[in-house]
């Protein structure tokens, strides 16, 4: 029990979990962006056309026994979701990276500059160039 209580209260369990939840409601956001509003046009582009009635009837529907369909508009209207996640989250990477590698040449630039010399080292020097004269 300890070890487990131990792994659950890291802290990259806890962003792991806050990024699932995020990436379930994004999920839904880019579902209903394209369902709503990229399909409807593209679907009048086609001729009013709507993706998700899309579906080859294997067999039809009989009493209170329900058709038996593969619905390949729904898959569509999947596919085109994906493809939409992906490449906004390919767009959120590339972002994190620039923003990333950035801050990492930021961090070299300071830490290869070197320090001024303290005022220890300023006087030492003048009296070195001193008596040298």
């Amino acid at each position: 029990m300890k070890e487990f209580k131990k792994f659950i209260s890291r802290g990259n369990v806890v962003d792991l979990a806050v990024g699932l939840i995020l990436a379930t409601y994004f999920g839904a956001i880019v579902k209903s962006l394209v369902n709503d509003v990229v399909m409807p046009p593209l679907g009048m582009l086609l001729g009013g056309v709507d993706f998700s009635d899309f579906k080859i009837v294997i067999k039809e529907s009989q009493g209170d026994v329900a058709e038996v369909a593969i619905n390949y508009g729904i898959f569509i209207n999947n596919i085109i979701t994906f493809l939409t996640v992906s490449f906004a989250i390919f767009i959120a990477v590339k972002m994190y990276n620039k923003t990333m590698d950035r801050l990492t040449k930021q961090e070299e630039t300071v830490a290869a500059a070197p320090p001024p010399p303290s005022k220890e080292e300023m006087l030492l020097t003048e009296i070195r160039d001193l008596l040298k004269k």
